[in-house]
């Protein structure tokens, strides 16, 4: 979206600015956000967190409290349902002898260094570490496959994926908030939000790459 040229993002904004409040809501279309975070919940490639961002640094601008509390309903139970479903479909995997395509799938987004340390926080601190699992980037899957392993209950992950899912929505929500303070017009504040979003998820995959060991050049003790 940053990519975009600065005449479209104004053109965007001018369009945005001469809806009425009414419309910019269909505009923004709470089921189509409700679709797209359940749907990257289930599929962990669709920046749901950019979307939630963005959508609140819209409603920011119609200063209308109604539709940001909306957009927290909308994204917190959407996320919700799509953990909820991800994980009973990885528990069919669990207790299938021939496992299933969506265990598989999580296994795959789940490198093994961070599914180990997820089952030990899991040990340590029980469904507590569901909460922090949303809120660190790359974490919701390690710590699902975690749950998954050890055979959690389904009704013991949803009461600890509910409080999990309300503080993702409140903090990707208040990202888009300090976007749309930031500047008048609304798709700067998009751009910042989206902007923040893709450092927040990058940060952690750089940080762990830097930090990891580099070979040793061939033939340095030889």
């Amino acid at each position: 979206m940053s990519s975009l040229p600065s005449q479209g993002w104004e053109r965007v904004s001018e369009v945005l600015g001469a809806l009425p409040p009414e419309s910019t809501q269909q505009a923004v279309g709470y089921p189509s956000l409700f679709l797209l975070v359940a749907l990257g919940a289930l599929v962990p490639v669709v920046p749901t967190g950019a979307l939630v961002s963005s959508a609140a640094v819209v409603a920011f601008h119609q200063a209308s409290p109604l539709a940001l509390l909306l957009i927290f309903l909308t994204a917190s139970s959407a996320a919700l349902l799509g953990d909820v479903t991800l994980y009973w479909l990885g528990r069919r995997g669990v207790r299938s002898r021939n496992g299933s395509r969506w265990l598989e799938r999580l296994r795959g987004h789940a490198a093994p260094e961070r599914l180990e340390q997820a089952q030990l926080k899991l040990a340590e601190h029980g469904v507590a570490v569901l909460v922090l699992s949303r809120l660190i980037p790359a974490g919701r899957i390690p710590v699902m496959l975690a749950c998954l392993l050890a055979r959690m209950p389904l009704r013991t992950f949803v009461r600890g994926d509910l409080p999990a899912c309300l503080a993702w929505a409140v903090t990707y929500q208040l990202i888009g908030i300090l976007g749309g303070a930031l500047f008048d017009q609304a798709w700067k504040g998009v751009a910042v939000a989206v902007a923040l979003t893709v450092l927040i998820s990058a940060t952690p995959p750089v940080w762990r790459r830097l930090r990891r060991p580099r070979p040793d050049p061939p033939g340095k003790h030889a």
